[in-house]
């Protein structure tokens, strides 16, 4: 009987409003690899909210606090462009909840694909950039905490700097952060990773992909038990809210120096979507797709990784 790879939920759809994040991408992923054949029913898991005791290992009680409160109004904002309502904020802390779900599969089956994740703006303290929970931060802390794991490595190709896992995991040796984004970017103010690598605007395939190529090498060199991949498809050339000029084609390549990187290394490799704002969210949809793709063929290739 197959065991589950992929962590999905139809409730990762929330209304946003008006808004450049395009939240339908996770239903349009998802039907079109169960269309394809790419997953079975057999291949996903349902996920459960995080528990406040998940959070707690990362969010300050105050924060959590303010968010509830600006829920219960129905509407509330964290900053002009990071609405929150009671869908969005239960929505974040099912998502954390599914990438602690999803990194206990990779340890299972070498690699797994949550639909969802990489709200890697979330700092400990607050929320920025579309980003209210840091569900990576709370899946590696959750599994240090059951004693699963003891090093982990985040490696994230979102176009944006991951401010949030830089500050939640700064002077911690457990955590290897890696970063490859926009320099010229959001956010502003970037707190450093371990490894940052910030690229000039329009950077074409070529440094792109040496960049990754490095910062996959000294990642998976910090020894970890478990890698999250951030696997934005915001560097894209067509993406509104970044200003690389990286090809499907680097983007589908970046994944497999991650994947390939990972499973030599027999480290376990969890990915989550993270970013992607593509002027026709079809073109976001499809380089997903593609990721996906790439994490089903590591599974179907891979022995003994985990």
């Amino acid at each position: 009987m197959s065991r589950p790879w992929c962590v999905y939920s139809d409730a990762y759809y929330v209304d946003m409003g008006e808004h450049v994040f395009p939240v339908e991408k996770y239903r349009r992923v998802y039907a079109e690899l169960s269309a394809t054949g790419v997953l079975r029913p057999e291949d996903i898991a349902e996920p459960r909210p995080a528990s406040e005791e998940d959070l707690l290992l990362v969010h300050d009680p105050a924060y959590l606090a303010h968010l509830r409160r600006l829920a219960a109004f129905g509407w509330g904002y964290l900053t002009p462009d990071t609405p929150v309502s009671p869908d969005i904020l239960e929505g974040s802390i099912l998502s954390a909840g599914g990438t602690i779900l999803a990194g206990r599969l990779a340890l299972d089956r070498g690699v797994s694909l949550h639909l969802s994740g990489g709200f890697h703006h979330a700092f400990g303290d607050h929320g920025e950039g579309f980003c209210y929970v840091n569900d990576v931060a709370v899946a590696v802390r959750r599994l240090q905490a059951d004693g699963v794991i003891r090093r982990a490595a985040i490696i994230d190709c979102d176009v944006h700097q991951g401010n949030g896992n830089a500050s939640i995991f700064a002077d911690d040796k457990s955590v290897f952060t890696f970063s490859i984004h926009e320099d010229d970017n959001y956010p502003l103010v970037k707190p450093p990773s371990d490894l940052d690598i910030g690229l000039p605007y329009r950077c074409p395939d070529g440094p792109y992909l040496a960049g990754v190529h490095r910062g996959v090498e000294a990642a998976l060199g910090s020894d970890p038990e478990l890698a999250f991949y951030l696997a934005g498809a915001d560097p894209y050339e067509g993406d509104m809210l970044g200003g690389l000029a990286v090809t499907t084609e680097g983007l589908l390549e970046r994944d497999r120096i991650v994947l390939r990187g990972c499973a030599a290394a027999r480290v376990p490799a969890t990915v989550v979507l993270a970013g992607g704002y593509a002027r026709d969210t079809a073109d976001t949809v499809a380089i997903h797709c593609r990721t996906a793709r790439e994490v089903r063929a590591r599974l179907d290739g891979s022995v003994g990784v985990a």
